[in-house]
């Protein structure tokens, strides 16, 4: 028996199917402030299946620098990361070399990134289908998705700075 595989460390973006990107604030649990945070996340709807689909998003987020399972990035000390993260007018637009997503984010998610500046953009290899773009996730269920503890183990962490226009 075989699994599907990226060989040689390629992938098409077919095979990453549909990306999406859900954004919150919350408590830091150190620092007792907000912090915005961004999920970009794959339904699992690639063209050769949601194991193909985990496996090309590993290989696409290790080249753009984004380690999976590694520590936290932090864009602003990374030169040349390939990961930007642009706030205005009630918009974030994350830009990758394989996606870009302008998403409408809260208000209290905007007064969190202003605050402190950067945004905590967490980037899962394994699929999440229930999170169907245009429609509402509960609180619940993004807890349930975001906490999960191998869900953060298979992920990569990066702190992108808020930049602006003007």
């Amino acid at each position: 028996m075989t699994s599907p595989q990226t060989s040689t460390g390629t992938f098409t973006q077919a095979q990453l199917g549909t990306l999406s990107l859900i954004g919150w604030s919350g408590e830091h649990p150190d620092g007792g402030h907000d912090v915005a945070f961004l999920l970009v996340y794959s339904l699992g709807d690639g063209t050769d299946g949601p194991a193909a689909g985990e496996a090309a998003m590993r290989v696409a987020l290790e080249r753009c620098g984004l380690p999976v399972g590694g520590g936290l990035v932090r864009a602003a000390e990374t030169p040349g990361l390939p990961v930007k993260l642009l706030v205005q007018a009630g918009q974030a637009v994350l830009t990758l070399p394989h996606f870009t997503a302008q998403y409408r984010v809260p208000p209290e998610w905007l007064v969190a990134a202003r605050d402190q500046g950067e945004v905590h953009a967490m980037f899962p290899t394994r699929p999440w289908p229930a999170a169907v773009p245009g429609r509402p996730v509960s609180e619940e269920l993004l807890r349930s998705f975001a906490a999960d503890e191998e869900v953060v183990m298979t992920s990569a962490h990066c702190l992108l700075p808020v930049r602006s226009l003007g």
